[in-house]
């Protein structure tokens, strides 16, 4: 099951590249290497060319994505191969002659070593390959009650769709119809800190936001000296457009931290509006408050009167001999319905499902 999640979750990152691969591809994939070595990276390259793509313009972003995926070099080319049965018999000859170890680590094994490691320990190629799994996610929007009805088959009985029923069937008695509340995506805010000491997990965590506002109602501002709101920059399709775009939008990247003057802003501006109003709001910071925590605590109690959950993430939650001594998260634990930890790919598919059951 865990190497199949990990095929599948190519497939989604070739969908989020520009692939066409539908469900009768992935399964043709799927089916494919359960015929092949896997361990053999030109055969898991060549069984999914060859099922996945369907154009020639999917080709390079093939490449690119299967290079991300499951790194390395680009796989060379391979004459006809031999019958399964007799590539089996001599899979360990085989292995011995070619000079190498003959095996690759799956993507499932890949992406379960990955999930669980710090991402402010990452390399380059490991960052480069989070990025394609937090693009993989697929984040699911909280609900709440609206206020308009619709047609249901059990509910609140509905007197006017039964009585135009009736008058359908020239006067019969009709079926009665009823009616009940639906419901609407609720609203998600999140407030990233991008100070100097949240730098290594800044870019992970602005890429965290742009799957999230892609699926749902989403407003995403950065904290630091000052606030700066980059909800229309990570609303962008293309996933590195928009990290760029958001990036040129924050003058104080790198910078220091004022948590509760710019989560001042955003209530003065726009969550007393509306923003935060009924809304699950994402605080992402380690704490680190060089302003007055008084008055962190102060605008975290103002926001959790208006918001229906304030969950903090700090990635060094969970982390041996961590204990909540910053100026910043004592002062705002009394005013948080939940503290987790934010520093894997692991906790931030964590994440996610404390934002759908909230």
């Amino acid at each position: 099951m865990a190497v199949l999640t990990g095929y599948v979750g190519f497939a989604r990152a070739l969908r989020r590249a520009g692939v066409g691969c539908g469900p009768d591809r992935v399964r043709a994939y799927v089916a494919a290497v359960e015929h092949l070595d896997p361990g053999r990276r030109d055969d898991l390259y060549w069984a999914g060319r060859l099922t996945l793509c369907g154009e020639p313009d999917d080709l390079p972003r093939y490449d690119a994505a299967f290079d991300a995926w499951f790194g390395g070099v680009e796989p060379r080319r391979v004459e006809r191969r031999k019958p399964l049965a007799t590539r089996l018999a001599s899979l360990n000859g085989g292995a011995e002659q070619d000079g190498r170890t003959g095996r690759l680590a799956t993507a499932a094994s890949d992406v379960e070593v990955l999930r669980h490691k710090d991402i402010a320990g990452l390399t380059a190629a490991e960052k480069a390959h989070l990025g394609e799994l937090i693009a993989a996610l697929e984040p699911v929007p909280p609900r709440r009650r609206a206020l308009r009805t619709r047609k249901a088959k059990s509910g609140v009985p509905d007197a006017s769709r039964t009585l135009r029923a009736m008058l359908a069937a020239g006067g019969e008695p009709a079926k009665p119809r009823y009616r009940r509340k639906g419901t609407r995506p609720r609203k998600v805010v999140l407030l990233i800190d991008v100070s100097g000491s949240m730098s290594p997990y800044a870019d992970a965590l602005l890429r965290f936001a742009h799957v999230v506002a892609r699926a749902m109602p989403t407003e995403v501002c950065t904290l630091g000296t000052r606030l700066t709101r980059v909800s229309r920059q990570l609303g962008h399709r293309d996933a590195e457009f928009a990290l760029t775009s958001a990036a040129r939008a924050v003058p104080d990247y790198e910078g220091g931290t004022r948590l509760g003057e710019t989560i001042k802003v955003f209530l003065d501006r726009w969550g007393q509006r509306g923003a935060a109003r009924r809304a699950v709001v994402v605080v992402f910071s380690d704490g680190w408050e060089r302003g007055d925590p008084a008055l962190l605590g102060e605008q975290l109690a103002r926001l959790r009167r208006l918001a229906h959950a304030v969950v903090w993430v700090n990635p060094h939650v969970g982390k041996a001999g961590y204990a909540p001594t910053q100026s910043g998260i004592i002062a705002a634990l009394p005013h948080v319905d939940r503290l987790l930890a934010g520093h894997s790919l692991d906790t931030l598919r964590h994440l996610l499902k404390e934002i759908n059951r909230a």
